[in-house]
Parts: structure tokens; C-alpha cells; sequence
């Protein structure tokens, strides 16, 4: 852990003062030892601190010699301090070391810190071969090497061997690329891969080292009620067959049970006492090893004197007779009296004979060893190429005290059993805050002891096929060799040694699991990455992890329960392997990656070993067992999905990210080669906001909006203007890009987010559709709302900056979406039941018209809405012909719509048109030609609404409806009446600035907009007033700027009377296709 610096500031004095260290004292007596004084940078902005880079500078030297630099002394520290501060640096152990607390005299108590000192044997070498080498080799590897061959053997030791060699070489890269904490494999992996992996890999490791804790105490008790104390069972002390294994596993309950709460309250009390006891543990099985090569050269020289009882070509298991006689054994095979005695067929076909178990190394065993013996459960093991009379089948002469295969065998079990002995290579990695120089030991210590293992295995394999009888070798329990451990009838000088030193080594391994495991889950829980994960992060006062080692207990518990070491060596086989594949993964992602922070001090690793390393683990996995391989691979998919939505943010610079760059840069690449086909076209969104005074949202419901038009795919980008310069709203920006991610997250869009600071939002909305995205990944939409109360506006910017706007979008080739009424649209939480989705297709211009309703309606908020298509017909327009044409266009974009076509004949132009127009042109010419005051103008502009409003009202009590064709008619005679009607209503107006322009003196060319805009108003109104949406055609501004605020009158009136409204302007491509 890095150390924790303290920085006192100074103030300046220089150093010519007489008084200066006087007033250095003065200080320093004032601060009383537990005040820490901090430096003040003088802004808000936080810094992020290390401990590292200390801020602290004396004024009176550097204000002097380096005055060029002094505004950056106080984020940036000097070359010397830096230097000063990383000699000093002090890498604290957060392991298992002990912190030894005293209470001085004052009653403070005080943690004196021992540093680590251990080296690359006793703190990495020792350690994993002490965890390597253990239950599987004196319990099970003489049964595989019976089962499998000494070839399959040999194959099964270096597919494993081989598979934890690539692993280390890849783990001693990234344990040398920086300094690795508490945590091991999990803290190398999380940081490598990402918290999302990471969690799911370390909560395998943990599993794993949980089980292996199970499996090593069913080892020990295996050992204990088989070989140390067989008549210590509670169950079935006069059971044969499977009622005895029955009961032999219900003794490996109780007893397993009994043992693992004292290994906890072991454990509970301290680790030290574990500790202590490791070196005893790893003598026990370095003089167990000794004893067996040993024994193995004694053979050759002396052979020894066991021997098997054979009926035939089946050994016997000689618990019940002391002699190799037929006469001794009878009682085992025939039933009834001297007289009426019926025996065994294959006993009478078959003489008893005696034969070596243990011929010796220059017997010549091994040819007879060579291969498999593979069988299903309860076949009777037999010697090949020794006679027998076979009985027949009705009596298959099964009955006898025969060797039998407990489980069915074949050679993936076999992998699956034999790969725990090959765990154990990560605690060196564990142990790294523990040692003096972990980037050198780790490495050296870890492969040394690979190496020194892998030879062991071997050369115990190819010694066991040579010198034990290769039915010896299949008796898994040694019932043919007096209930013996097999291993041990060849050890020297006693059989005791290796049951001993095997009994305690199981013991030993099993608490290093109790004593790790827990460690590894509080990890886990301090990172935060898993919420409810976060009580097994507590510990106690010395910093044992109660909860978790609790926890650890009640799955050990699980393991033992299953009571059969050959079914728990698969489990923790499959979570090991799942953690080395990460491993591998891990370095395999960052060589690649190149990245700049990619430097390990080991220079001996390549990616394309890690890949084989992955591959080999994941081989492993599918041979030893698919069905268990599936379901680790959907818990850690799970843990990674739960992680990914629940989980703690995290950043820790790790390789998928850097990976995710890669991939993104080569996609944008790839996208900038080509414009997308119209298939591939989706609408990619630049949503522009407002921001109300405090930096909020102004208009969430457009970020609502655009969830559902987007529905989570395609790009999105947030963006926002502030008015000012960066350097002065830099702090505002940060806010208002908070303030934005919470809306989006609230509303449930997901995109980016950016805001910019430019000296007037026009140019900053203008950057932003010129340069907003990057290569392919750009946008071609832009959504606005609507600049609601325009009109009433202190400034003319609102609406001039909305307009030019849709001109820039325009000569970006961009769509344009303009969302009317934004605050009354559906939330996400909304469901409309039931409308209509109105499209009113006026103008042609790439079809994002139809497009638009159909990707809102994949929306859960919109799928019940109704599609309507409807177009206008002109005078010279066949209405008929167009909706067939019009649907089948539909059918052939596969669209379900309704399709209407409404009639527009070419009529008189109406009074209210001319009355719209003539306010229109008067409310321009006022504010261009009269400096009103601001009361004056607001007066003005409420005047002219309410008369607006009145002669609105008017009309529309006159007017007489129609059927669906709007077919309004205009004469003089109603012109010369309507304007007398109206007269003494404009006279007060006109009369106050003198303006008194005629109807026929009006711009023709706003009268014919504005009579489009009724009429089509009337028409959209009449037809789609209870619509939940209605999206329209947006009209172009006008070229001539000097009528963009009729424009804006021209939008206002065409969607008058209407709810929600969708103005869509396409961007000049085709973006639907009838083509596949």
C-alpha cells in the first residue's frame, strides 16, 4: 500500500531572514501533533492526490530559482520532490502479515509494521509446492496410473503440467508489471480484464479454493478412517457391498464435519498459528517424497516382501484371512455345512496363488503397465495374461471379496481427478506484499516450482508403473495389501511415513484454503464491484475476515457433504481452470494491446503462449467434465451481467477498455471508407438542449423522446451551449454534463453527452452540427424543441438562432426533427393504450416521414399506437389512383399503415389569411421601424394577439363546415364586406403608428404561405386533432433573412390546434428501401 504523505505548507521567508527558522519554530509550536495544515490551490476544482506526488514546496526556494514554474508548483510537484518521494516509498504488506499492537506507556496504542522480508524460497517456492503437492499424489495418483497407463498417465501430467506452466509465465508478466496487493490472481485479473470480469473470475478462484479446502478434508479423513483408524466408524461396521460406501461416506460426514469446525475456529483464533504450523506441513511432505523414492530404490535392490492373494486372475482383499489359502478363504465363497456345501463356481474352477505387489524397478512390470485399463463401476479388476476358468453367467462368481471399480472409469474423469494436484501455483503471486522483491520472486520462485513438481509427477509415474503390480494399482483403498495405502507399501523405511506425512499434508493444505479463501472474498467485497457483497468485507480488530471465512465454512460444508473426493476434484478443477484461462486471457489482451503501460520486468511470456495457455485451460475443461465446464461458465456469465448492471463503477485501466478502443478505432475506420446503404441507415441523433438557470434540463421529455425513437441502438449525443468562455465556465460545463447524465439516466438514454462553452449559443449549436462525433460515427439528425413563447421574447436571438439553425442542419445534408409541444409527450413509464400515429407526407424527402413511426412503435411506450399515412391531392391530382399507389408502396416497404388522401382544390384565398398576414406584416414592420421601449413592445405585441385571437374566433363561428374537401371560396364583393366588418376593429391600431397598408399592398408571396398554412392547418386539424402524434413536413426558411420571422408565423399557424407535433425535415438522402 502506497504510504500516506503529509504536507505542511511554509510561508515564504527568504532564506537571508535571521529570523526565518525562528519563525519556522513558532510554527511548528503552534500546530499541535494531530493538526495536518493542507495547501490551497485557490479554485474549487479538486485534484486527484497519490501518494506519490506531494504538492508540498518550500516558497522561499522555488520562489527564487524556478518563478517561471510557480503557478504549476501547486498541481504539479518538482523532478526532486517526485524523485525524493519514490526513494522513500514503502510497499506495506496487505496479506496475511501478522500487525503486532502494543500499548505504550502513554496508553496510545501503537501498530508496529514488520516489513516484508521473505524471499524467492520461503516466501514463493516453499509456499507452492506445498499446495501443489499434496492429496492427490498419495491418495489417487497410483490408482490413475493403474487405471490409465503410464502413457495416458503421462499424457494427463503433461496436459496439466503444461497448461499451469503457460499460466504462470503469463501471471509472472503481469505480477512483474507493477505492484500486486492483497487479492493474488483476483486484484492481476480485475485489473487487467475490468471489474466485470475480474468479480466473475474471483469469485471462481474463491469457489475453487473453497472446494479445494473440502476435497483436502475429505483427503485427511479418507486417510483417517481408511488407513490410520478403521474402526473408528459411527456407520456400518458389519456392511458389505454398497451399503458399506454408504456408510464409509456418512462417516466421512461426521468426521469431515468435525474436522473442518476445528480448521475454522483454527483459523478464527489467528492465521498465525497457521503459519507457524506450514513449515511442519511442507517438512511432512517433502520426507513423505523422500520416503518414496526411497523405497523405490531399495526395489531395485531388495525387492519387497508384499505380497496379494490371487483367485484366479482377481486379487483378493485379504481383511478376512490371514493366509493365501484355499482352505483359509472357502469360508468367503461357499454357504452351508461340510455335508450340503455350496460354493462359488468361479472359486472352484480357480486355484488360490500368491503373487509380488510390489516386484521392484527391474521386474519388468512396467511393459504390463503400459496401458489402460478402462471399466465400468463394479467391474472386477483382473490380471491380464494370468489363467483363469471363467464361470459361467448365471453364477459370474461377482459374490467374493473381489477389487472392484468404485466409479466408472474413462480417461476425461481421470483429467478431472488428477487436475487439483496441480493447483496451487498462485501462492506466490497471494503472498506478493510479503515479500522483499515480489517483481523477481514471483517468476523465479513460481516456475522453479512448476518445473520441480512436474518432474515429481513424472518420475512418480513412470516409477509407480515399474514397480508396483498393476492390479495394486487399481485397488484404489489397498483392500488387496491389508487395507494399506498403496503408495505406502512401497515407501521406506515404513509404510507410516507416507500415512502420516500425507495426513498432516492434507491437513496443512486444508487450512492454507480456510486461511486464503476468505481473504479472497473480502477483496472482492472492498472493491465494492458486488453490493451484496459488501458485509463479508468487515473484519475484525486484527483483520481476520469474520464474515467471510463464516461464509468460506458453510460452502466448505457443501463440499464435504458430497463425501466423495473423487467428485469434488472436478468441481474445483473446473473453477481453477476457468481462473487460469483468465490469466492467460488477461496477458494475452494487454501484449496485443501494446499498451503504454504494459511493461513487465519478466521478458520471457509471448501473447501467442497465453492463447495457448487459454486454449489448453478451456480444452481441460470440456475433457474433464462438459456438463460442470457449462455451469461454471453460466455462474461467471451471470456474476458478469450482475456485475455490468449492478455493480460499482469502476476504472482501473484495464485491458477489455483498451480493448474496446482498438475495436472502436478500427470500426470508425472501417465506417469512414463508405457511406452506409440506405439498409443500414438508422437515425444517429444530435439532441440539442436547453438549460434552465440553475444548469437543469429545461425539456427531459426530449431525452424521453429520444429513448424511445432510438430504443437503445445507434448513436446518440447530448449536447448543450453555454454562453461565456471555458476558462471561466469550465466548472459550469463539468455540472451541466452531470446534471444532463442524470437526466439521461433517469430517462433511460443511453449515448454521450458534451457541453460546450462559446462566446453566443448560435456558434456554439453551429460547432457542434458541424463537429459533433467522430470519423463514420457522426450524426445525421439533429433534434430540437420548439422555441416556445417566441413571441413574447425580451430578444429575437431564441427564434433567429432556432432558424439558423435549420438552415445549417439543411446544408449538412441533416435531417431535422423539431419537437412541438415537448412537455406534453409520453414519458417512458407511459403506455398509450390506444390512437393513432399520424403521418402527413406532404413533400418527399427520403422517407424519414415512415420511417419515424415505425421505430417509435418498437417502443413499449408507443406499440399499441395505430400508423395513418396521409397525403393531399391537388386539383389535377387522381385521389383513387394515388392511395393504390400510395399503399402499394407501403406493402412493398412493408409497413402497416392506413392510408387516406385528402383533397386540396386551389380556392379563394380567405379573409383570415389576408388578416394573418396583414398582422403579421404589421407586428414585422412595428419592430423594425419603432424603437419601442420594452413595456411598449410587450403592450404591442399582447395587442396584437388578442385582435389576432378575436378575429380568429370570428371567422370560425361564420364559417360553415365542409365534408373532407376544404373548399373555401373568395369574391370581391365578400372582400369590400369582410373589410368593412373589420375596419372599426383595425382602426385603433392603424390609427396609433399611422400605418394603413391595404390588403391588395401585401407581399403576395407571404399571403400564398399563409394561406398554404391555413388550410393545410384545417386540414390536419380536422382530421388529426385526437391523434397522439402527428408528424409533418417542415418547410424550408426562406433564402431572404429579412423574413425569418414570418417564417416562424408560417410554422406557428400550420401547427395550430395540435397536441403533440413532430416537424421532420429530411436530410436530402434516401433512407428506406423496398429492396432487401
Amino acid at each position: 500500500m502506497p504510504t500516506n504523505f503529509t504536507v505542511v505548507p511554509v510561508e515564504d521567508s527568504p532564506l537571508s531572514d535571521p529570523d526565518y527558522d525562528g519563525q519556522i519554530l513558532k510554527v511548528e509550536d503552534k500546530e499541535g501533533p494531530d493538526t495536518v495544515a493542507g495547501p490551497s490551490s485557490g479554485d474549487d476544482t479538486p485534484r486527484e492526490t497519490s501518494s506519490l506526488i506531494s504538492t508540498d514546496h518550500d516558497g522561499s526556494i522555488y520562489g527564487r530559482n524556478m518563478a517561471l514554474y510557480e503557478d504549476e508548483m501547486d498541481s504539479t510537484p518538482m523532478v526532486s520532490s517526485l524523485l525524493n518521494k519514490l526513494a522513500n516509498y514503502t510497499n506495506i504488506t496487505q496479506g496475511a502479515v501478522e500487525h503486532e499492537e502494543a500499548e505504550s506507556e502513554d496508553g496510545i496504542r501503537r501498530v508496529t509494521v514488520n516489513g516484508p522480508q521473505m524471499g524467492t524460497f520461503i516466501g514463493v517456492y516453499l509456499p507452492c509446492m506445498q499446495n501443489i503437492l499434496g492429496v492427490i499424489l498419495f491418495l489417487r495418483l497410483t490408482w490413475i496410473v493403474g487405471t490409465a497407463g503410464i502413457i495416458e498417465a503421462l499424457a494427463i501430467v503433461f496436459m496439466c503440467c503444461s497448461c499451469t506452466m503457460l499460466t504462470a509465465i503469463s501471471m509472472s508478466a503481469i505480477a512483474t508489471n507493477g505492484v500486486v496487493p492483497a487479492g493474488g490472481s483476483y486484484y492481476m485479473i480485475s485489473r487487467a480484464l475490468g471489474p466485470e470480469f475480474g468479480g466473475a473470475v474471483g469469485l471462481c478462484f474463491y469457489l475453487g479454493t473453497t472446494f479445494a479446502g473440502s476435497m483436502y478434508i475429505l483427503g485427511t479423513m479418507e486417510i483417517f478412517l481408511t488407513y490410520i483408524m478403521p474402526n473408528a466408524d459411527v456407520f456400518g461396521a458389519n456392511l458389505k457391498g454398497d451399503n458399506l460406501l454408504t456408510a464409509m461416506q456418512n462417516n466421512m460426514r461426521v468426521y469431515g464435519t468435525c474436522c473442518l469446525a476445528i480448521m475454522t475456529l483454527v483459523v478464527f483464533v489467528g492465521v498465525k498459528y497457521v503459519n507457524k504450523l506450514a513449515l511442519v506441513f511442507l517438512s511432512c511432505v517433502v520426507l513423505s517424497i523422500m520416503a518414496v523414492y526411497a523405497g523405490v530404490i531399495q526395489t531395485a535392490i531388495k525387492p519387497h516382501n508384499f505380497t496379494i492373494c490371487m483367485l484366479g486372475n482377481r486379487p483378493l482383499q485379504n481383511n478376512d484371512f490371514d493366509k493365501c489359502l484355499k482352505s483359509e478363504v472357502r469360508k468367503l465363497f461357499c454357504t452351508g455345512d461340510s455335508l450340503n456345501e455350496t460354493c462359488d463356481e468361479y472359486f472352484t474352477n480357480n486355484n488360490v496363488t500368491e503373487i509380488q505387489a510390489i516386484p521392484g524397478l527391474l521386474s519388468g512390470v512396467i511393459s504390463d503397465n503400459m496401458w489402460g485399463h478402462y471399466g465400468p463401476k463394479e467391474m472386477i479388476v483382473e490380471k491380464e495374461g494370468q489363467s483363469s476358468e471363467p464361470a459361467s453367467e448365471k453364477n459370474s462368481g461377482l459374490s467374493g471379496p473381489y477389487v472392484l471399480n468404485d466409479i466408472t472409469t474413462f480417461f476425461t474423469i481421470l483429467v478431472g481427478i488428477y487436475f487439483p494436484s496441480v493447483t496451487g501455483i498462485m501462492a506466490g503471486s497471494n503472498r506478493s506484499g510479503d515479500l522483499r522483491d515480489p517483481q523477481r520472486s514471483i517468476p523465479t520462485g513460481t516456475i522453479l516450482a512448476i518445473v520441480t513438481t512436474s518432474l515429481i509427477y513424472i518420475s512418480c509415474v513412470v516409477l509407480f508403473g515399474a514397480c508396483i503390480e498393476g492390479v495394486v494399482l487399481r485397488d484404489k483403498f489397498g483392500g488387496s495389501v491389508k487395507n494399506s495405502l498403496v503408495v505406502g507399501t512401497i515407501a521406506w523405511p515404513s509404510k507410516w511415513v507416507i500415512v502420516i506425512g500425507s495426513f498432516f499434508s492434507c491437513c496443512g493444505a486444508g487450512l492454507q484454503s480456510l486461511t486464503g479463501a476468505p481473504r479472497i472474498l473480502q477483496a472482492i467485497a472492498r472493491d465494492g464491484i458486488m453490493p451484496f457483497l459488501q458485509v463479508f468485507g468487515h473484519s475484525k480488530a486484527n483483520g481476520e475476515p469474520t464474515w467471510a471465512l463464516l461464509l468460506t465454512a458453510a460452502i466448505c460444508e457443501i463440499g464435504i457433504l458430497i463425501a466423495s473426493l473423487d467428485a469434488v476434484a472436478p468441481i474445483l478443477s473446473m473453477f481453477f481452470l476457468m481462473c487460469y484461462l483468465f490469466v492467460n486471457l488477461a496477458c494475452a489482451v494487454q501484449t496485443l494491446l501494446r499498451t503504454p503501460n504494459w511493461r513487465p520486468r519478466f521478458k520471457f511470456y509471448h501473447w501467442s503462449l497465453s492463447f495457448l495457455g487459454m486454449s489448453l485451460s478451456l480444452s481441460l475443461m470440456f475433457v474433464s467434465s462438459w456438463y460442470y465446464a457449462l455451469v461454471v461458465i453460466l455462474i461467471a456469465g451471470c456474476i458478469y451481467k450482475y456485475i455490468e448492471y449492478r455493480g460499482a463503477e469502476k476504472e482501473w485501466g484495464d485491458g477489455i477498455r483498451g480493448l474496446s478502443l482498438n475495436a472502436a478505432r478500427y470500426a470508425l475506420i472501417k465506417l469512414e471508407e463508405a457511406p452506409p446503404h440506405t439498409k443500414n441507415w438508422r437515425p444517429q441523433l444530435l439532441v440539442l438542449l436547453k438549460l434552465g438557470s440553475e444548469l437543469e434540463v429545461k425539456h427531459p421529455r426530449l431525452l424521453s423522446f429520444t429513448s424511445q425513437l432510438k430504443a437503445g441502438r445507434g448513436l446518440t449525443i447530448v449536447c448543450s451551449v453555454l454562453e461565456g468562455t471555458f476558462m471561466a465556465r469550465g466548472a459550469d460545463a463539468k455540472r451541466s454534463e452531470q446534471n444532463i447524465k442524470a437526466a439521461m439516466a433517469k430517462e433511460k438514454t443511453k449515448g454521450f453527452c458534451h457541453v460546450v462553452v462559446s462566446s453566443n449559443q448560435r456558434d456554439g449549436f453551429s460547432h457542434l452540427i458541424q463537429s459533433a462525433g467522430l470519423g463514420g460515427m457522426k450524426h445525421n439528425a439533429v433534434l430540437v424543441a420548439w422555441p416556445t413563447n417566441w413571441k413574447q421574447s425580451e430578444s429575437s436571438l431564441s427564434w433567429r438562432n432556432f432558424i439558423e439553425t435549420v438552415r445549417e442542419t439543411t446544408a449538412a445534408h441533416q435531417a431535422l426533427l423539431v419537437a412541438r409541444n415537448i412537455d406534453h409527450f409520453p414519458t417512458n413509464q407511459d403506455r398509450l393504450a390506444e390512437g393513432t400515429i399520424d403521418v402527413w407526407w406532404i413533400v418527399h424527402d427520403g422517407g424519414l416521414l415512415m420511417l419515424l413511426p415505425f421505430l417509435l412503435r418498437q417502443h413499449k411506450v408507443w406499440r399499441k399506437c395505430r400508423m395513418r399515412i396521409f397525403t393531399v391531392a391537388q386539383m389535377d391530382d387522381n385521389s383513387i389512383q394515388m392511395k393504390k399507389d400510395l399503399q402499394m408502396f407501403l406493402y412493398h416497404l412493408r409497413l402497416d399503415a392506413k392510408v387516406e388522401v385528402v383533397e386540396m382544390h386551389a380556392g379563394d384565398i380567405s379573409a383570415f389569411t389576408y388578416e394573418k398576414t396583414l398582422v403579421m406584416e404589421q407586428r414585422s414592420q412595428m419592430l423594425k421601424q419603432m424603437q419601442l421601449s420594452k413595456t411598449e413592445r410587450e403592450r404591442e405585441a399582447q395587442l396584437i394577439h388578442d385582435r389576432n385571437t378575436k378575429s380568429h374566433d370570428m371567422l370560425n363561428d361564420k364559417a360553415t363546415p365542409t365534408s373532407d374537401r376544404v373548399h373555401m371560396t373568395w369574391t370581391k364583393e365578400k372582400l369590400v364586406s369582410e373589410r368593412n366588418r373589420q375596419r372599426e376593429a383595425n382602426m385603433a391600431v392603424r390609427d396609433i403608428f399611422n400605418m394603413k397598408p391595404e390588403w391588395e399592398n401585401l407581399n403576395q408571396t407571404n399571403v400564398r404561405r399563409m394561406h398554404t398554412a391555413v388550410k393545410l392547418n384545417e386540414v390536419v386539424v380536422n382530421k388529426s386533432q385526437g391523434a397522439q402524434l402527428v408528424l409533418l413536413n417542415m418547410p424550408g426558411p426562406p433564402k431572404n433573412k429579412c423574413g425569418d420571422e414570418n417564417y416562424m408565423e408560417f410554422l406557428e399557424v400550420l401547427t395550430e390546434g395540435l397536441d403533440r407535433v413532430l416537424l421532420v425535415r429530411g436530410g436530402g438522402r434516401e433512407v428506406i428501401t423496398i429492396y432487401s
